[in-house]
């Protein structure tokens, strides 16, 4: 049975327009604002329409993974505050929190933003790299804001030191050593139309969901969430715009984080 929201929005669809009165393929504004959390390491604060998140790179030193003893480790957790939107509540991580730390993570260390080898101290220490997201509002799209984000975050990164057994963070510190940039588009399947950056009531009625995460020339990782099956003229149109809006993207992150 289809509800009012969904009959809605099957409607402006079907007139060929969505809300925002954009294009099928457009995203909404998009700003990056850096250093918003003082004492991390990194930071950056991602608006994509009215959706809000942020993101914070700690770097400890911690043991490495025994099957990788000479690199360190990238963590990446999400939390959806419940001032975000009316259907977070406090707790433990909901799943959703955990698809949307996991789908953030799998790109940027599948495009190998981080640098891991770089992060060893000597045996048996390493360097331990702590990407937290938070969901400060939520209308949709939460991937694509919360992938630029840790980016963002990461790209600006202070390197502490590690000197007879102490951390210093202050001073003169060099960056974290990165090796590549990660973004993200994530499409919504709403009736027969694929849509762009989806908005919170746009994503209420989607069927399904595709995030794909590239960098400059090659797609590191795909996601697909819900039921809603996609074609392969379908999946192939998606990686064609993927390409194409990321120049978008990362003009967007190179001019924050000043490059």
């Amino acid at each position: 049975m289809v509800g009012e929201n969904e009959e809605y929005m099957l409607e402006l669809l079907g007139k060929g327009k969505r809300e925002q009165e954009r294009d099928k393929m457009q995203y909404r504004d998009i700003k990056i604002e850096m250093g918003k959390i003082p004492h991390a390491e990194g930071s950056a604060q991602v608006d994509i329409g009215d959706t809000r998140v942020l993101a914070g790179v700690k770097i400890a030193v911690g043991a490495p993974l025994p099957d990788k003893p000479d690199e360190g480790a990238l963590i990446t957790g999400a939390e959806l505050l419940p001032l975000a939107s009316s259907t977070y509540e406090p707790g433990p991580p909901t799943p959703e929190a955990i698809e949307f730390a996991r789908v953030v993570d799998r790109g940027i260390r599948a495009a190998e933003v981080v640098d891991l080898k770089s992060l060893f101290i000597e045996e048996g220490k390493v360097w331990s790299t702590f990407v937290d997201i938070y969901v400060l509002n939520y209308d949709g799209n939460l991937f694509d804001a919360g992938t630029l984000a840790s980016t963002a975050a990461l790209l600006s990164a202070r390197m502490p030191k590690y000197e007879d057994g102490n951390v210093i963070r202050e001073g003169n510190l060099g960056k974290l050593k990165t090796s590549g940039k990660v973004t993200s588009c994530t499409f919504a399947k709403v009736g027969n139309t694929i849509l762009l950056d989806p908005s919170g009531n746009e994503e209420k009625v989607m069927a399904g969901r595709m995030t794909i995460a590239n960098d400059e020339n090659v797609i590191r990782a795909m996601q697909k969430g819900l039921r809603g099956a996609f074609s392969y003229s379908e999946l192939s149109s998606m990686m064609d715009t993927t390409f194409d809006k990321s120049k978008q993207l990362r003009d967007i992150l190179n001019k924050a984080v000043g490059e």
